[in-house]
């Protein structure tokens, strides 16, 4: 068969022209595969799987530190002082001497009450054989029975003056007892308010001295009444649920100055009201100061071992979110890798975690790396974080 040239121009950019439309077809397909696989693509995301650990609930409250015995020194009776016996800053024992208040005076009225005393009882004697002598005589040589009557009223009398001159001579021994002031407590006494030749007086509204007893030493911590009452609930509720158990009580202290003090303390008791004023409750704390470091009207900062949690959650902060009304959420990524929206109950801050009162368990897996990537519903591919990730 022949052909002309004018057809096997036409039949050749005929073949030309479909081979250019295949090849566009096929590019084509291929670009579409590579979107749809760019659109399935899924993100990596990471993880950690909740474990439960020991952990000590503390709350840390704001202190002050006070002496555990206070003891103002006062005159009790009025005079001049003639001695102090003491030095300014010293320790003083229960019974000391400190102060001299010129006791000529009530050396004088002891002395009279003595005198007093001893005539009472010449007069008692002397009454009592005369009531004796009377009593024998009654109805003979002319003793009547008005005269033994009043021999034995004037008996009765001198009884009774000896009892009140008794009394007499004991508060005038004690007045000047009262002229030696004598420490009362065992501790450290303050500044002197007076010196030798002040005139002190009965009932005088300043004090001499301040003894205070600096070993053991108090310290009185605030805690808001929401708080006393989070614990209750954590106490009372949480621990029918979990491993929470009551705490050592143990208080540890951070000084002014950011040291911490080198011995813990007790706590020994709660105040069972709540103050009006503040909104707060006074729990009191006993610590060791032998070697007087804290100083009464000192401010601390105390943490007390409220609880113990024994399957204690803890996750990450970056691993939990909160809404607009506060409450915490997790996203959870489940067995299919799908994630999940959890709403979980947060107890506390622990440095830079949550402890975890509801909502997860052991085992599950927090997302807390790539959340701008998924949202719940979404397939993740995820990857556990490392111990050290974690505390990056």
């Amino acid at each position: 068969m022949r052909f002309s040239l004018g057809q096997f121009s036409i039949r050749t950019s005929t073949m030309a022209l479909a081979t250019a439309l295949l090849s566009t077809l096929v590019l084509s397909g291929c670009q579409d595969k590579e979107t749809q696989v760019k659109l399935k693509r899924i993100p990596d995301v990471s993880y950690i799987e909740v474990t439960t650990t020991r952990h000590a609930i503390n709350s840390e409250m704001q202190g002050r530190v006070t002496a555990s015995r206070v003891a103002q020194v006062r005159p009790q009776i009025s005079g001049i002082v003639q001695k102090r016996f003491f030095n300014e800053g010293s320790f003083v024992k229960k019974g000391q001497l400190l102060y001299q208040i010129d006791p000529a005076t009530f050396q004088a009225a002891f002395n009279e009450a003595k005198a007093n005393l001893n005539s009472a009882k010449a007069s008692l004697e002397t009454a009592r054989l005369k009531d004796k002598r009377y009593r024998n005589l009654l109805g003979q040589q002319g003793i009547s029975q008005q005269d033994a009557d009043d021999a034995r009223a004037t008996f009765l009398e001198a009884q009774a003056n000896i009892e009140k001159f008794q009394a007499a001579l004991e508060s005038a021994a004690i007045n000047l007892e009262f002229s030696q002031i004598k420490a009362t407590i065992t501790g450290h006494i303050g500044l002197s308010h007076v010196t030798e030749g002040a005139l002190v007086t009965a009932g005088q509204t300043q004090p001499l001295a301040i003894i205070r007893t600096l070993n053991p030493i108090y310290v009185d911590m605030q805690k808001s009444s929401a708080d006393v009452l989070k614990l209750h609930q954590l106490m009372h509720t949480h621990n029918t649920q979990s491993g929470i158990k009551a705490g050592t009580s143990e208080v540890t202290l951070t000084l002014e100055n950011g040291s911490t003090y080198s011995q813990s303390g007790k706590l020994i008791t709660q105040e069972l009201s709540v103050d009006p004023a503040t909104g707060s409750v006074t729990l009191r704390a006993e610590f060791d100061n032998t070697n007087t470091v804290l100083l009464p009207g000192m401010f601390v900062r105390a943490s007390v071992n409220d609880a113990i949690d024994e399957k204690a959650i803890l996750v990450p902060q970056q691993g939990i979110y909160h809404n607009a009304n506060g409450s915490a959420y997790a996203y959870v990524i489940n067995s299919d890798n799908i994630i999940e929206k959890r709403a979980v109950e947060t107890l506390a801050a622990v440095n830079d975690q949550w402890l975890i009162g509801s909502g997860l368990a052991t085992g599950d897996k927090v997302l807390v790396e790539g959340t701008v990537k998924v949202r719940p519903g979404s397939e993740v591919n995820p990857f556990l974080m490392n111990a050290s990730e974690q505390e990056q």
